[in-house]
């Protein structure tokens, strides 16, 4: 076991199901072999690959998919039609339910080289921070149903203002009266277990 090498990132793989072992371990093979100095670590529970002291890549396996994703925000020009699945789980590749699933390896060699390369160039990885952005008021609907919900309320309180915002956005986007009721309805039962909006995802 190298100094680059984490020994969590082997627990973690053999606890994730049986069909994204083979998956993250790919993964963790194409990462070091196209950046032989990535250094390995866990962030936010799951695996992450360094490069110069930054966060270059990171995977995760779920119940049934796993995800792949570069941290630099200017790999999203780079990876094309190859981070058009992006809107299917987080990360760039989208869902990753088998081997099949992954781009060609000598493609992601080509990728992996270039997030290197933002990354050396110095370039902010992340826009900085609104500080000053307004947080998104309460829809009244909602309010109501929090104040019959001290659980919920008390959960959504303790949300980081990204995290109420992600719960706001998605029940005033619904089109139809059903659609936001139900929304609103999710909404109730998730935050009465403590849970974010995207929960399933992180």
């Amino acid at each position: 076991m190298t100094a680059n090498l984490d020994p969590r990132f082997e627990g973690y793989i053999e606890r994730s199901a049986a069909f994204a072992q083979p998956v993250l371990r790919e993964l963790r093979r194409r990462v070091h072999r196209a950046c032989p100095g990535a250094v390995e670590t866990l962030k936010w529970g799951m695996p992450h690959f360094l490069y110069g002291g930054s966060i270059l890549c990171g995977m995760a396996g779920f119940k049934q998919h796993c995800t792949f994703g570069y941290w630099h925000q200017g790999m999203e020009k780079v990876l094309g039609v190859h981070g058009r699945k992006a809107a299917t789980a987080m990360g760039n590749l989208g869902r990753i339910a088998g081997l099949a699933d992954l781009p060609p390896a000598a493609v992601m060699h080509r990728h992996l080289r270039a997030a290197m390369k933002l990354i050396d160039s110095g370039t902010p990885a992340r826009p900085p921070p609104r500080s000053a952005r307004k947080e998104r008021a309460v829809p009244a609907d909602l309010a109501v149903a929090l104040a019959k919900n001290a659980a919920a309320a008390q959960a959504f309180r303790d949300l980081s203002p990204s995290h109420r915002r992600e719960y706001l956005e998605w029940i005033e986007e619904a089109k139809r009266g059903e659609t936001r009721a139900r929304r609103l309805a999710t909404t109730l039962a998730w935050l009465s277990k403590g849970k974010s909006r995207n929960w399933k995802y992180r």
